[in-house]
């Protein structure tokens, strides 16, 4: 199935009011849990001297539970739309001082590309890759605002064989979900990246420490540390 791009702006009404009342819990989790098994890997405990990059965050799911999960390091979730921020900013006033350390950023990563480097020591994204038009908006950031030895992890859907595979996917993973999020997750599948896609991708920008895992009947993950 040919790659079908979507828009890399999520800022609909309708879904930023969708996403928000979703419940993504358990994937939400499953990424935090993926971080902790990699800084064990790595032999790192994030502290106050760490700086963590939550990339396209939306309206906060990840950020919040990056900033609740590790209180003592600071946390800046990136996002260009609007609407999602404003959603992720009123979350984190009602949850102070626990979130204290988390602010949010209203930058595209063109933006990010101009701007000083954050020297962060984690750079995580859920749900980014297959937004962009250019995965190398991405990629060249980690050499940008990545500090050396960084850990990297994104998770995203990977995209399947068929356009009878994605309708399958839908129909099993999000048929009891709102129509705009159906659509949405059904258009995500067809606009996704594939593993070998990925891995070309990181080859291309000099990431070659960085794995690509599949994970599960749709997922993809992208892990490890920057040289």
């Amino acid at each position: 199935m040919q790659r079908t791009p979507e828009p890399e702006l999520m800022d609909d009404l309708e879904q930023v009011s969708a996403y928000g009342a979703a419940d993504f819990s358990r994937s939400d989790a499953a990424l935090i849990e993926a971080l902790q098994q990699l800084c064990l890997a790595n032999d790192r405990n994030l502290g106050p001297d760490d700086r963590l990059l939550d990339l396209g965050c939306g309206p906060g799911n990840i950020s919040e539970r990056l900033a609740r999960q590790w209180p003592n390091t600071d946390v800046i979730g990136v996002d260009a739309a609007a609407r999602m921020l404003a959603l992720a900013e009123q979350r984190r006033q009602q949850d102070q001082p626990r979130l204290q350390r988390l602010r949010y950023q209203a930058w595209s990563l063109q933006d990010l590309s101009r701007a000083p480097s954050l020297e962060a020591t984690v750079i995580v994204s859920n749900s980014l890759l297959h937004h962009l038009h250019d995965p190398q908006d991405l990629w060249r950031l980690h050499q940008r605002h990545g500090s050396a030895g960084a850990l990297v992890l994104h998770r995203d859907l990977r995209r399947p064989n068929s356009p009878e595979q994605a309708l399958a996917l839908r129909e099993r993973h999000c048929s009891d979900a709102p129509a705009v999020l159906q659509q949405d997750y059904l258009n995500s599948l067809h606009a996704a990246f594939t593993a070998g896609e990925v891995r070309e991708q990181l080859v291309n920008a000099g990431l070659q420490t960085l794995k690509v895992v599949e994970l599960e009947d749709r997922y993809l993950e992208v892990r490890g540390r920057l040289g």
